[in-house]
């Protein structure tokens, strides 16, 4: 097993980098917690761990602070590279010394050294953040970039005692860079972050094709993108009930009957642009654009799970999934599925090589990735390394403390991750696609045409998507363009995408709103607006779909 899992007492990386967001969010949504915890709202990273909690009153005086606040980010870090002449200077062999509370706790970044053992004792989980103190936190600045900023780069200065010797500096320039073997990526996407790699296509792409081009595909990454060969990869399988363990090549999987399933995924923060609208929200500002439907192939995962002594009925527990893709602690990206799902020939669940009839591509999982319909784009694990048939739900951060959803009036002081089960069958929802809001439209022979997608987890077929553009006083019903049969009731795993024409009154000008709701057929629909649905995590947004035209 990875040595993370063997390691019950070290937080992840990611548990800690969530931490960090949690305590921005708090803060940005004005939640009236302790003095502390109103004003701990940023996150470094030291030598291997997220050291979150910063405590701001320690630079509340400006005149402390070695920075002003007019500089820019790039001085500042410029400035994390000049050996200061009134700070003595240490050799890298003194430094590994400082590696414990009682031998003080030192770090390094740039030239500079830092002594951050005040500091650590004021992190709620300090006992876990021990990962890698008396080395560089240089290589892990790589990865999680959201953190180098002003605010942080400026608080880390605070904790400085010296220069590192000129020999023992290790440049960022000779580490190794995650992100060099990045792939190339079509420039229709709109990226929301560079590294890691997230970003979506126009709204009024999707409409366009029934089955989404695969360059055109939403790109939802955690972490660096692995660089993955072909004929060396594994794919190891571990039956914690029988203590049956083996790996399988790529070649082994060929074997299996080929299945395709045309399915929808969608990223749980879909829309969450439009949530954030109500309140603010700590994570990536995704438009209605984080979705995508293509026809995916591959072996049947219940047909592999038989072959490691999972039998029929045997549906107690959850499958395990971890991807290739890691953060500097060697953790990988993880996430489980009911075995239920797994095990259910009906629940199409898929170890995908293909899609659209082609190849994986790098950012969609070559050269494997599982496919569950219906569900969740997270638990969609990419470059699948390792799969654990369990009696437990996977550990991973994003199964534990992330992809949940909560009361509006849950916030950062009151909210307990276990409490709410993970998400795993997605909502209802629509989008209008075209026209944008905010679009300028004329209105030809008396009607404006709107289009869009509708789709429903869990197999949910779309039986109905209806508009309205006076004040939701009346209601037309749009026409299903496009829209996949399903391979049997209950099995209506792909989008449906919709138009509409809607009225204008001979001679109106000015501003019109239009408003889209979906209906599946167990006569769910979406809620009214995204404030009685808005959640601290963003997740779930499946609100009416609302869009401001101006008619000339």
């Amino acid at each position: 097993m990875n040595e993370s899992m063997n390691a019950p007492n070290r937080a992840s990386f990611s548990d800690i980098t969530f931490e960090a967001s949690r305590q921005q969010s708090h803060q940005s949504s004005g939640s009236s917690g302790s003095k502390d915890s109103a004003l701990s709202a940023t996150a470094v990273i030291f030598g291997g761990s997220l050291l979150t909690y910063l405590i701001a009153e320690q630079i509340k005086n400006a005149s402390s602070n070695v920075y002003a606040k007019e500089a820019s980010l790039d001085e500042i870090r410029k400035a994390h590279d000049t050996v200061r002449k009134d700070l003595p200077e240490y050799t890298m062999d003194e430094i590994v010394k400082h590696n414990a509370p009682s031998a003080g706790i030192w770090v390094t970044y740039g030239v500079g050294v830092y002594d951050i053992t005040s500091f650590v004792p004021k992190h709620p989980g300090s006992d876990k953040v021990m990962l890698a103190a008396g080395g560089a936190i240089d290589p892990f600045w790589h990865i999680f970039q959201q953190h180098n900023t002003k605010e942080v780069l400026s608080l880390l200065e605070t904790y400085r005692i010296g220069n590192l010797r000129a020999d023992d500096v290790v440049g960022t320039k000779d580490l190794h860079d995650p992100w060099s073997g990045e792939p190339k990526r079509h420039p229709i996407l709109k990226a929301a972050t560079q590294k890691p790699f997230n970003a979506e296509p126009p709204a009024s792409v999707l409409v366009d094709s029934f089955l989404t081009p695969n360059e055109f595909f939403y790109v939802r990454n955690h972490l660096p993108v692995p660089e993955v060969e072909l004929k060396s990869y594994e794919l190891d399988m571990e039956n914690e009930k029988t203590g049956k363990s083996k790996t399988i090549r790529f070649g082994d999987l060929l074997k299996y009957p080929k299945h395709t399933v045309t399915a929808t995924i969608m990223c749980g923060g879909n829309r969450r642009s439009e949530m954030m609208d109500i309140k603010p929200i700590k994570g990536l500002p995704w438009g209605a654009s984080a979705v995508g439907n293509a026809a995916w192939s591959g072996a049947r995962l219940c047909d592999v799970l038989r072959d490691m002594g999972v039998r029929e009925g045997d549906e107690e527990g959850h499958v395990q999934f971890e991807g290739l893709d890691t953060d500097p602690t060697s953790t990988p990206y993880g996430a489980s599925i009911p075995l239920a799902k797994a095990m259910d020939p009906r629940g199409d669940v898929i170890l995908a090589y293909e899609m659209n009839g082609q190849p994986l591509n790098r950012d969609h999982g070559f050269p494997v990735r599982v496919i569950v319909p219906g569900v969740v784009g997270s638990r969609n694990v990419k470059w699948l390394g390792k799969i654990i048939v369990s009696r437990s739900e996977s550990s991973s951060h994003w199964q534990q403390n992330d992809y949940k959803s909560f009361s509006p009036s849950t916030d950062w002081d009151t909210v307990d991750f276990k409490t709410a089960p993970a998400i795993q069958n997605m909502p209802i929802t629509s989008a209008i696609c075209t026209p944008a809001s905010g679009e300028t439209v004329t209105a030809r022979d008396g009607y404006v045409t709107v289009k869009g997608y509708a789709w429903s987890g869990g197999g949910s077929e779309i039986v109905r998507v209806d508009l309205s553009a006076d004040g939701e006083k009346t209601w037309i019903v749009a026409k299903l363009d496009e829209t996949e049969q399903g391979t049997g009731p209950g099995r209506h795993w792909s989008w449906s995408l919709w138009s509409a024409q809607i009225p204008v009154p001979s001679g109106q000008k000015g501003s019109i709103e239009i408003v889209a709701k979906a209906v599946d057929s167990n006569y769910n629909t979406q809620p009214e607006s995204f404030a009685n649905i808005w959640n601290l995590r963003g997740v779930v947004g499946n609100a009416y779909s609302r869009v401001k035209l101006n008619v000339k």
